[in-house]
């Protein structure tokens, strides 16, 4: 299966602490619908205030419906031209298998 992952970049004019405010409500939002432990499990982000950066994996359910917040959300608060957004569809490395004896 590939990874799906959405990296927002934002613009140096863009409060990065109301951005990560903003992530921080679309992850609280998405436990509403999935639940605390489904969150914890399946909703795998990142946030980055140095490379003013945000990256959400989008591959469960969970993970689509962070992104689905937080865009709605950032749009919003500071306007579809404050930040960048990315999909990068990544094909998973097949792992090493250990020698059988």
């Amino acid at each position: 299966m590939n990874q799906i992952v959405y990296h927002y970049t934002f613009g140096a004019d863009v409060p990065i602490e109301e951005v990560e405010a903003t992530l921080l409500l679309a992850v609280l939002a998405a436990e509403g619908l999935h639940g605390e432990a489904e969150v914890r499990l399946e909703g795998a982000h990142s946030f980055d205030p140095g490379r003013r950066r945000c990256v959400i994996e989008a591959d469960t359910a969970v993970g689509r419906d962070i992104n689905r917040l937080f865009v709605s959300f950032i749009r919003h608060e500071f306007g579809a031209d404050a930040f960048r957004l990315e999909r990068v569809d990544a094909v998973p490395q097949p792992q090493p298998q250990e020698a059988q004896p």
